[in-house]
């Protein structure tokens, strides 16, 4: 009997001293209490509670965090009701100051970051308010995490997840961004035009003047082939001169000269013919000229009868 009490004296003192052992998980952090009082804080690793006396008064986590808050009705300078919703994004930095500096310190946040959102948003028009989101989460932001220093708590970002206007002022604006896109369209179109009248009268500036020079080059190219076929006329007619004064021609070659100019002037192309006064002598220059063929066959049958 006395060795079964044993027994279960030293299975009673095993369980009260394996149920004593404490593992402390990464990234938590365990706040602890003696006979009512903070005693420590325990870190990540293997820990062990005196029973009955110490007790774990927290469990806290130091990951980063984030806690989406409902929509909070907030007035802006020019008198508009909006909803808008946050988001913060914190760490818990120390677990005895989050264990003992504030009551439900998530519910403090959350009333925080909505008095914060309403002074804020109440410096600033709509306009401004729907353009300037980083501001304001920066401006949240830091009012936050100077508020929650003394919780434990680094506020790390602030996002304001949706601002909602009213639906009147959704309408209108819908119609105001409508209105501005259409006068977008209409502007680039009247740009695109302009832009193509303008291409156009430049192809066609460019075409003319092209044409223009290309009948340019046309008409002095004509007027160099013209002068060039004068000059080689010319010169065709200067070398025959040149030729004929070498030859020494007598009087019978230049008469018959003569008489074959006479006859292309009278050719009967022309209605008019004018005779000159020395017509008896071309008479007697035709007269000679026929002698001169009559001669010339009888002074080949003389050669050839020597």
């Amino acid at each position: 009997m006395g060795w079964i009490i044993l027994w279960i004296l030293v299975l009673i003192v095993v369980v009260v001293i394996i149920t004593n052992i404490k593992i402390v998980p990464q990234a938590h952090a365990y706040v602890m209490e003696r006979l009512g009082a903070y005693n420590a804080t325990w870190e990540t690793g293997l820990h062990v509670k005196v029973p009955f006396i110490d007790r774990i008064s927290k469990k806290v986590s130091l990951k980063e965090q984030v806690i989406d808050f409902p929509p909070q009705p907030v007035i802006t300078k020019d008198n508009v009701t909006m909803q808008i919703d946050t988001v913060v994004y914190f760490q818990i930095t120390d677990p005895k100051l989050y264990a003992y500096g504030v009551e439900r310190p998530i519910s403090a946040i959350e009333n925080l970051s909505a008095t914060t959102l309403r002074n804020i948003i109440g410096e600033l028009e709509l306009d401004t308010t729907l353009t300037s989101r980083d501001v304001i989460n920066t401006k949240i932001r830091i009012v936050l995490d100077e508020a929650t220093d003394a919780w434990g708590i680094k506020v790390n970002r602030v996002e304001l997840k949706n601002i909602l206007p009213p639906p009147a002022i959704q309408d209108s604006m819908e119609k105001q961004m409508k209105a501005e896109r259409d006068r977008r369209a209409i502007i680039l179109d009247a740009e695109g035009q302009k832009r193509s009248a303008i291409l156009i009268a430049e192809g066609q500036k460019e075409a003319a003047i092209l044409a223009a020079d290309a009948q340019k080059q046309a008409h002095i190219l004509e007027a160099q082939g013209e002068a060039q076929a004068i000059l080689s006329v010319q010169q065709a007619l200067a070398d025959s001169l040149k030729l004929l004064n070498e030859a020494a021609p007598n009087d019978r070659v230049i008469a018959l000269k003569s008489l074959e100019a006479f006859q292309k002037a009278a050719d009967g192309r022309a209605t008019k013919i004018i005779i000159p006064s020395e017509i008896q002598g071309l008479a007697g220059l035709a007269t000679s000229v026929k002698e001169l063929f009559t001669d010339d066959p009888q002074g080949e049958k003389s050669n050839r009868a020597k």
